[in-house]
């Protein structure tokens, strides 16, 4: 019996360590402050860390735009985070029915179907802090993850529009947490929500090659009340690994060529 469990020991050791499934990855959040992020001018105090997780309540007092915006800037990479909706108070009366293609469903008179549902709305932009990369997070029967900028931009192709529009509904109810993982390379995008591949090598025509992250603010609140679905909304665990660009093969003409051994000359 000794003579066995020495043995196990040493197939233990022996053994290869198991690859991290987050090798290569660094982290945009420490889980104790907001260094790595800009937070809005004049924010005082919206966003915030609490418990752990950045924390937003869609109340940013920032007079200017109140997103908050990665210090570092990336080209090609995988990000992946964590979030989850707190609640969802404001009553959405104009939530559409939106199609595979992603135009929007409607009726026999040809007005389009709205729906009235509870909303809560964010996102994470993409390279761009002001264009139409924004990856949502929300309440919507199409589900999160779409990029709602592309879908909506009707000048765009057809495919492009059906691209950005998920395959399925893959979100957890509100107050639970989701996972993204998220690869971008070039203007190419592939969104995967709870380890279901919601948009594949969807295109992003004009996107910047580099740019920040941004986790977006949503809603406003006046009187009391929402007065838009706000972001009531939490992150963690956001990491990312950058994607080097595969190097390009030297192309040499006929003349550079080795020639074979037998051949004479």
């Amino acid at each position: 019996m000794f003579h066995s469990l020495i043995f196990s020991v040493a197939l233990v050791l022996a053994a290869p360590a198991a690859e991290s499934a987050d090798e290569g990855f660094t982290s945009l959040f420490n889980g104790q402050d907001l260094s790595q992020w800009t937070i809005p001018e004049g924010d005082n105090g919206h966003w915030k860390v609490l418990d752990g997780v950045i924390d937003y309540d869609a109340r940013s007092e920032a007079p200017g735009v109140k997103n908050l915006v990665s210090k570092q800037e990336f080209g090609d990479f995988v990000v992946k985070l964590e979030w989850r909706l707190k609640e969802a108070p404001y009553q959405n009366p104009r939530v559409p029915y939106i199609l595979p293609d992603g135009t929007h469903g409607r009726d026999i008179h040809g007005k389009p179907i709205q729906l009235t549902l509870p909303d809560c709305d964010s996102g994470i932009y993409l390279r761009d802090p002001k264009g139409k990369s924004q990856i949502n997070m929300w309440c919507w029967p199409i589900g999160s993850g779409e990029v709602y900028g592309y879908r909506m931009d009707a000048k765009m192709p057809p495919s492009v529009r059906a691209g950005v529009t998920p395959k399925t509904q893959a979100d957890r109810p509100v107050g639970e947490w989701n996972e993204f993982t998220i690869t971008l390379v070039g203007d190419r995008l592939t969104v995967v929500l709870n380890g279901i591949t919601v948009i594949e090598n969807a295109e992003l025509p004009g996107i910047p090659a580099r740019g920040p992250l941004v986790l977006q603010h949503h809603g406003g609140f006046k009187d009391g009340k929402y007065t838009g679905p706000p972001s009531l909304v939490q992150f963690r665990n956001l990491r990312i690994k950058p994607i080097e660009a595969a190097a390009t093969p030297v192309k040499r003409s006929i003349d550079d060529r080795t020639p074979p051994l037998n051949k004479k000359r």
